[in-house]
């Protein structure tokens, strides 16, 4: 684990503002680089990284690791209206300083045997599947990449998605939910990944499609210090209570208990 000032390398705008009813509005989701080689040298998929986003806010907030290169890494985020942290993130602009410490956290695991993978992303839940898709291609790995979001102006770019790979998408106001494409990939599966919401993750838990299959999640909760010490992400599963920094953010499907799990 690395701690070190970052040197922002571009900061640019992917995705319209949006707002619905009931959630969250953002000021729309943004890709931003950062210049730290060390810690991309020993990031693997579906790690994060903790990033202090201004001086004022004394915890620092946790991002997945959303692409890695030799110069360093890049983050996937969206800007949230009614936040203080992501707003601060959004103003960087190159040559500025970020402090960023990691890689933090497990990793998904690609089975040995798992020749076809399914990765399932809902909204910005693309952001630690990037990395592991650009992962498995590396290791010749067949890869499907399902992409939701809910509207078409909120689909991450399909310019951006790794080559080598099938991509299909869908959106709420159009064929549907990611979830409902769900069980025509899981067959030819031999394990899943995903990210998303806790409503994604509470459905596919329910799925009998997925109960016998090897099937990981990335899950993104509130978190303190991001390495074990504050007790604030604590998860109960199905083996006892466990922090997603620490023991996650990666955890089996079928392992945590997600009726125990607040939004």
């Amino acid at each position: 684990m690395k701690q070190l000032s970052a040197e922002v390398l571009s900061n640019e705008q992917l995705l319209p503002p949006f707002a619905h009813a009931g959630g969250r509005a953002t000021l729309g989701s943004r890709l931003i680089w950062l210049r730290c080689p060390e810690i991309a040298a020993g990031a693997r998929p579906g790690q994060f990284v903790m990033v202090r986003c201004g001086e004022e806010l004394t915890l620092p907030r946790p991002f997945s690791i959303h692409q890695v290169s030799r110069e360093g890494i890049a983050i996937f985020y969206a800007v949230w209206a009614d936040g203080k942290g992501t707003p601060w993130l959004a103003e960087r602009k190159e040559k500025d300083s970020v402090a960023v410490f990691g890689p933090l956290g497990n990793g998904f695991e690609i089975p040995p045997e798992g020749e076809n993978l399914l990765l399932v992303a809902g909204g910005t839940g693309i952001a630690p599947l990037c990395f592991l898709a650009q992962e498995a291609v590396k290791q010749k790995r067949r890869v499907t990449l399902l992409l939701g979001a809910r509207t078409e102006a909120q689909l991450y770019p399909p310019s951006l998605v790794p080559d080598g790979i099938k991509l299909v998408t869908t959106t709420d106001d159009g064929k549907g939910m990611v979830t409902q494409l769900l069980p025509d990939f899981t067959g030819g599966a031999d394990a899943v990944f995903s990210c998303g919401p806790l409503a994604m993750y509470r459905t596919m838990a329910q799925m009998p499609e997925l109960k016998e299959k090897p099937a990981q999640v990335s899950l993104e909760i509130m978190m303190g210090c991001g390495i074990g010490v504050c007790y604030g992400c604590t998860v109960r599963t199905t083996s006892g209570l466990k922090q997603a920094c620490k023991d996650g953010p990666i955890f089996n499907l079928n392992e945590v208990l997600w009726t125990e799990l607040r939004e």
